[in-house]
């Protein structure tokens, strides 16, 4: 091989090189995945620690592969039992995002567990919530995608005021707070959904006219809100059902309940989401009829 054609042959191997190099950082910048579980309530608590409640649901997700950490949208209560068995099954580095439901701000214990819970480091914290919500209203970013924990009982003064409601303090500090976003992806948490949805598979309903519906215009607000910012999905729990809808052209998921057979209206549910560079997808695992296995019933593709 003369001089000539060596050179060109050496320079095509760097461009290659960098390219994948390229591709390979830009993949290590997207590419990931976590967990949404909700609702498991009292069925992490030591009476329940058997594969047929919430342990079954942390079991059947480091069974398949744990993603990143886990958002769960609210009724955690007790949480210290929750984080509890979350750390014991998933490891100290699976970090658990909890976000208010309706039964801890009526519980004094759970608001103190998670007041301290929530001191600690926050991991890829972007935003502290407005003042008096005692980070139970935050942001924090995961390489592509932008993440919001909403407090949906906080009135601007006290965290625990409201019976579910988007208030105007949380709006502006909503609004504010996607305005400085760059991310590509947003995902956006909250325990009460838009409206009622029936079950995915057995079409119950629970929880009709009693969620964010019970406050039209701010929810009508709060939904134009998302839609104006391209919001990915707002997640949901509260029903206790899984599904699935888009809403004045936004996703709501409801990630039903995750307490095994603590409710056998519905079946146990968990969520895995996989963010890449370009998409987003579900994978939604139910129980099985025997309470403990847990099978992918479907895969949700957002766009």
């Amino acid at each position: 091989m003369d001089r000539f054609l060596y050179r060109i042959f050496i320079g095509s191997i760097l461009l290659f090189n960098s390219i994948i190099g390229q591709n390979n950082s830009d993949s290590a910048n997207t590419g990931f995945s976590f967990e949404v579980a909700a609702d498991m309530r009292n069925y992490a608590e030591p009476e329940y620690q058997t594969a047929e409640y919430f342990l079954g649901v942390c079991d059947a997700i480091k069974k398949i592969g744990k993603g990143e950490f886990m958002v769960s949208p609210g009724d955690i209560d007790p949480p210290a039992s929750v984080a509890k068995t979350i750390k014991n099954v998933l490891g100290e580095n699976y970090f658990w995002y909890p976000v208010l439901g309706n039964h801890e701000v009526e519980t004094e214990d759970d608001m103190e567990f998670l007041e301290e819970y929530l001191k600690k480091d926050i991991p890829n914290l972007t935003n502290e919530g407005p003042p008096n919500s005692l980070k139970t209203m935050y942001s924090f970013e995961f390489k592509n995608a932008h993440f919001i924990v909403l407090n949906q009982y906080y009135d601007g003064i006290s965290t625990n005021a409201l019976d579910g409601d988007i208030s105007e303090a949380t709006y502006n500090w909503l609004s504010d707070d996607l305005n400085k976003n760059t991310k590509p992806f947003i995902f956006i948490f909250g325990h009460e959904p838009f409206i009622s949805m029936p079950d995915y598979n057995n079409g119950r309903m629970r929880h009709r006219g009693d969620n964010l519906d019970d406050h039209p215009e701010n929810s009508f607000r709060f939904q134009q809100l998302l839609r104006e910012h391209n919001v990915t999905a707002y997640f949901c729990g509260h029903t206790h059902n899984f599904s699935f809808a888009k809403i004045n052209d936004i996703w709501q998921i409801d990630a039903g309940h995750a307490r095994g057979k603590g409710d056998t209206g519905a079946r146990s549910t968990f969520l895995k989401v996989f963010v890449s560079e370009n998409n987003c997808k579900i994978d939604v695992y139910r129980s099985d009829e025997n309470w403990v296995d847990y099978s992918l019933v479907k895969s949700i593709i957002l766009n």
